[in-house]
């Protein structure tokens, strides 16, 4: 498979490169890799290694993501390629996520052109496209040519997302760009430090752009079993997204057993019902729970009447007409509802 120039870096002197695709601003020597594995410094000039290189295409629904008001009941053509500048301890999704574990597992990705991923969507019949399993940054050139494609044929595009990219990189996709499911891990930078090793205040920055830029942001938090499960963290998390939009839904996702941190408990029920409360506390409009099969209906934030009843990740009942609840008239926030 070809290697492809990157995007969002400079040259610098004795062949270095600085890499501006997301906030760890990686300075690279010749013949070495950035921080997420797949980006590498080949004689003073910066290569991606998952142009094209799918590990993962899946057509999703869209609730799956997880975006609750962007689209119901529709599906996504959703794909990945090795990689994530993140090293979570937690990840769902490790065996591709990390490269390191990526390798051994020997997986090999499969050669498709941006085209090909934009036949195969509208061939199964979906209506956007998403970028998601690992984080879409890591692939970002291959991620801005098939969104561009992608909108030439209709389709939406969407980001499931750490929130760690770059402005410019944010600005870049921004045109192409229609929903994004921003993780908000915490709201501690030393969690971000020890269990990502990452910072908090990049991916507070990101949802304030992604929110101003017309993007249609849900934020999801998986509550880790005595990590960033207390009361005073949650409610931290849902008055910072009040602050940014009390429209924004907050999906509270239970943690359960994986990777480096296998040893601990999955997340309480009472906690995550806890959280649901501080959501609403905070003039959050729309707080839903992921990973329990409950807690995933929309309601009315002014009468309070069921409008969207989910099964799992399907529509089972909606009543949203014109955009509007039926009962009441108010307008609930979202895009194609």
């Amino acid at each position: 498979m070809a290697l492809k120039e990157a995007l969002l870096y400079k040259k610098l002197e004795d062949q270095k490169v600085s890499c501006f695709l997301c906030n760890h601003h990686c300075t690279i020597t010749d013949g070495k890799f950035g921080i997420c594995g797949v980006r590498e410094n080949r004689s003073g000039v910066l290569y991606t290694h998952t142009y094209g290189a799918l590990v993962s295409e899946n057509n999703d629904p869209i609730e799956k993501k997880p975006l609750y008001h962007f689209l119901p009941g529709s599906t996504s053509f959703s794909i990945a390629t090795v990689g994530c500048n993140f090293q979570c301890g937690f990840c769902q999704n490790w065996q591709i996520s990390q490269v390191k574990e990526a390798r051994k597992l020997r997986l090999r990705p499969q050669d498709v052109s941006p085209g090909e991923v934009v036949a195969s969507a509208k061939h199964v019949g979906s209506t956007s496209i998403s970028y998601t399993y690992t984080e879409p940054t890591i692939f970002f050139e291959y991620a801005y040519d098939i969104a561009q494609l992608a909108k030439k044929e209709g389709l939406y595009n969407v980001f499931v997302t750490n929130g760690f990219m770059s402005e410019e990189a944010i600005r870049m996709i921004q045109p192409y760009l229609d929903a994004a499911n921003i993780d908000l891990k915490s709201f501690s930078d030393d969690y971000y430090r020890k269990l990502c090793k990452a910072r908090l205040e990049p991916v507070l920055k990101s949802i304030e752009l992604m929110k101003k830029l017309n993007i249609w942001v849900e934020v999801t938090t998986l509550v880790v079993t005595g990590q960033n499960d207390s009361e005073e963290e949650l409610r931290k998390i849902a008055n910072f997204i009040a602050g940014v939009d009390k429209a924004m839904p907050w999906h509270v996702s239970r943690f359960y057993p994986q990777y480096e941190m296998d040893h601990l408990e999955a997340t309480p029920p009472e906690i995550l019902n806890r959280a649901y409360e501080i959501g609403k506390e905070a003039g959050l409009r729309y707080v839903y729970l992921g990973n329990v099969g409950v807690g995933n209906t929309t309601f009315c934030y002014h009468c309070n009447k069921a409008l969207i009843e989910r099964h799992g990740f399907s529509v089972r009942h909606y009543r949203i007409k014109d955009g509007k609840c039926p009962d009441c008239n108010s307008p609930i926030d979202g895009v194609g509802l």
